[in-house]
């Protein structure tokens, strides 16, 4: 695994590269830039880049059914045409927290969006987990969190895991596929350190964790069931994002990066970061994503 070479994708230097999907159907990377408020989308084989804004902060993105965008913004969960780019709102469970934004966002295997949000000015335990489903109602699942980060369900859906960047740990729950409930909460996985901040994450088909790591120059390969680090992939930036599996067999690991957090020194040591990079025919393979059922 450490032998894996990541190859740049796109020299786009995002300032908050995050959330990839990838569109299956359309064999399209799909990425977000957080603090530009923009959604990308990426053809490897015809080599365009499109930028659709939606002109505030946008924590995650997500497929529909229908090939449209579900998206968690700070001001809540929208609908956004994939063509025209018309946004149209859906519900703010947190309307009434200002200080807060959403963050990361997936649809799980029962085509609901799941998402959480955390605090603007970074203070502990004040974000939520939302589930949204496909009529428009919103639950809440979870509560006193950080900056709730990675998602992944387990390949038989009875397990989510979840990271919480600043504690460095990673979670799993019992879950409920009927109501979208977890319980029974673990720490499965401590980050060390010297490894930087967990951040993103996604599964591939043996059931294991490929975490991102900010300020840790890396990708790593982890176990959920002994919390063992099993590999790692270096990258040229400090902080890696997030990833995804992609590609026609599904063996190819996109994984964006940022530029927000480093100073000009770092900027100019680092030219390649807010890029997104690929490790092509990586040796493992991930599954598709989960799209969302909408009511139309």
């Amino acid at each position: 695994m450490e032998k894996l070479k990541p190859v740049v994708v796109l020299e786009h230097q995002c300032q908050l590269g995050e959330g990839p999907v990838w569109d299956f159907e359309k064999r399209i990377i799909i990425w977000i830039d957080i603090l530009k408020g923009e959604i990308h989308e990426h053809s490897p084989v015809e080599k365009w880049h499109r930028v659709l804004p939606v002109r505030e902060m946008i924590g995650s993105v997500a497929l529909c059914k229908d090939g449209d965008f579900i998206a968690a913004l700070q001001s809540g969960f929208a609908f956004i045409n994939r063509s025209s780019g018309e946004i149209k709102k859906i519900i703010d469970p947190e309307e009434h927290l200002s200080g807060n934004r959403f963050n990361e966002g997936k649809c799980d295997p029962a085509r609901r969006f799941f998402a959480g949000t955390m605090s603007l000015s970074k203070q502990q335990k004040q974000g939520s987990f939302y589930m949204l489903k496909a009529d428009g109602s919103v639950e809440k699942k979870l509560e006193n969190l950080s900056v709730p980060n990675g998602m992944a369900w387990s390949l038989d859906h009875q397990t989510f895991y979840q990271i919480d960047s600043p504690i460095s740990e990673v979670r799993s729950y019992d879950y409920d596929i009927g109501t979208g409930n977890f319980s029974n909460k673990k720490v499965i996985i401590n980050i060390p350190k010297e490894d930087g901040v967990p951040d993103g994450m996604t599964i591939d088909n043996e059931g294991m964790l490929w975490i991102a790591h900010w300020n840790g120059w890396q990708i790593s390969r982890w176990n959920p069931h002994t919390g063992r680090k099993l590999g790692s992939v270096s990258l040229p930036v400090a902080n890696v994002t997030s990833c995804t599996f992609g590609g026609d067999e599904l063996n190819d690991l996109y994984i964006t990066s940022a530029r927000a957090g480093l100073t000009e020194t770092e900027l100019n040591e680092q030219p390649l970061a807010g890029s997104v990079f690929v490790l092509k025919n990586s040796g493992y393979k991930g599954e598709e994503a989960f799209v969302f059922n909408r009511h139309q």
